[in-house]
């Protein structure tokens, strides 16, 4: 490890990770700032629209997500053809991105507009579901939006070209903000339309996002020379399959995770109101944190798959080590505010001094000190299946996380929740227990590639 730290190599690939990786983590912190917004301003409307709105919010994310997880495949490819200096490689991965994200985005908005049936299923109050279906109604149409933002941003990113989009984001997440304010409750002379008004409001800003990074790729000197908007009617089947074989797997494991949280917060929605209320406050917080490791992925993916394509295996050794570390540091200060500062988190959301909602005070303290401890090896585990993304390792990971989010962490929650009487506390140090499996799984499976023969491909 000394040799390593004082090897001047490691301090460039610091200065290149830092450079991709802040204006990426600013950029995923803002953008996820919608949903938290969104939460803030849904307490402001009573317990019930904070569950209801988080519920739906919370629907939308996981499946956008998965879908986003999807075409996030660009990113490891463009990075290996930029790598390798295969212009016109990047320029078809590009274009053929784009045809997937519409491809994906259709069915998902279908399934987005009868997820009320389903919540019924899964045991929510049926008023719970009206108000979450009036925002998921509305919401599903900034699905494609969403979609396509993630793959220009993948694209984008795997050029380590990602300064625009922190700017870009900060500009959708104002509009945001101002939107759900004005729509929301009512002002300048607009109808107050609640949950349906947060909606309209954060759909519009999907879109707004994604058109503005359309414009910076047409107008960018180095993006505008891949001509990535030529030839669209041009479906290259065989692109497409690539594309899915890295990115399938990615959005299915983005299921699986995000997926056990959406599964967690039906639960607590069945231990009642207050409980699901108390659950969305700690869930909106740690997401915010979250996008923190999540951006630092994308560029871990991005510095991964460069050094892939010049078969560079000590370069894949220092980006992976480089953010991985860089996670776990940022994670623990995190958790350390957390922990200081669990009262001021609950205040965003809920009057505290209000008597009424002292149960849930309660509640979102004690959820909030699991949540605190899981941030840290939940940054790991994200920035590590970062690297193993680059690797274009995405297959492996899928049942790693299986068994680690939904065989363990369910399974555990599920019993510690309602079987041994710890209710929402419980579920939540079930999910991350599950996570904790998870960071050690990827990091072995990181090191068990590494330590292959470095003339054979991973």
């Amino acid at each position: 490890m000394t040799s390593i730290s004082l090897n001047p190599k490691l301090k460039t690939e610091i200065r290149e990770f830092v450079q991709l990786a802040v204006p990426l983590a600013s950029a995923q912190v803002t953008q996820s700032l919608t949903g938290f917004v969104d939460t803030v301003m849904m307490g402001r409307l009573g317990q019930e629209a904070l569950a209801a709105g988080g519920l739906a919010s919370l629907t939308f994310l996981v499946l956008s997500y998965t879908a986003s997880g999807v075409v996030m495949g660009v990113s490891p490819l463009v990075a290996e053809a930029f790598g390798e200096g295969n212009k016109t490689r990047v320029s078809v991965l590009g274009r053929q991105g784009l045809w997937l994200s519409l491809l994906i985005a259709i069915p998902t908005m279908f399934l987005i507009g009868h997820m009320d049936s389903l919540m019924i299923k899964f045991g929510q109050a049926v008023n719970i579901v009206t108000l979450a279906n009036s925002y998921l109604d509305v919401m599903l149409w900034g699905l494609f939006p969403a979609v396509g933002f993630a793959m220009l941003r993948s694209f984008i990113s795997g050029l380590s070209l990602a300064r625009p989009i922190m700017a870009i984001v900060i500009g959708g997440t104002l509009f945001n903000i101002v939107g759900n304010y004005t729509l929301g409750y009512g002002k300048f002379g607009f109808p107050r339309m609640e949950l349906a008004g947060l909606a309209i409001s954060s759909a519009l800003a999907q879109w707004l996002m994604f058109l503005a990074l359309v414009i910076y790729v047409l107008k960018h000197e180095r993006l505008k020379n891949y001509r990535l908007f030529e030839d669209l009617h041009r479906i290259k089947p065989t692109i497409i399959r690539e594309l899915l074989w890295i990115g399938a797997p990615i959005g299915i494991a983005v299921a699986l995770e995000s997926g056990l949280f959406a599964v967690v917060t039906y639960l607590m929605g069945i231990l009642g109101t207050e409980v699901l209320a108390a659950h969305q406050i700690i869930l909106q917080t740690t997401m915010v944190i979250y996008m923190v490791p999540l951006g630092m992925s994308f560029a871990t993916t991005a510095r991964v798959g460069q050094w892939l394509g010049q078969k560079n295996y000590e370069g894949i050794f220092r980006a992976g080590y480089v953010s991985i570390s860089s996670a776990a540091i940022f994670m623990t200060l995190t958790a350390i505010a957390l922990l200081t500062h669990s009262r001021q988190v609950v205040g965003l959301f809920l009057d505290i001094n209000n008597p009424e909602n002292a149960k849930v005070l309660a509640l979102a303290t004690s959820m909030l000190t699991v949540a605190a401890f899981a941030q840290i090896l939940d940054g790991v585990q994200k920035t590590t299946y970062g690297a193993l993304q680059g690797l274009q390792d995405t297959r492996v990971p899928v049942i790693l996380s299986l068994i680690s989010f939904w065989g363990i962490g369910l399974t555990l929650g599920y019993f510690l929740g309602f079987h041994f009487g710890f209710g929402g506390t419980g579920l939540w140090l079930g999910q991350s227990i599950g996570v904790a499996i998870s960071a050690g799984c990827f990091i072995w499976r990181f090191r068990k590639l590494l330590s292959k023969n470095k003339t054979q491909p991973f």
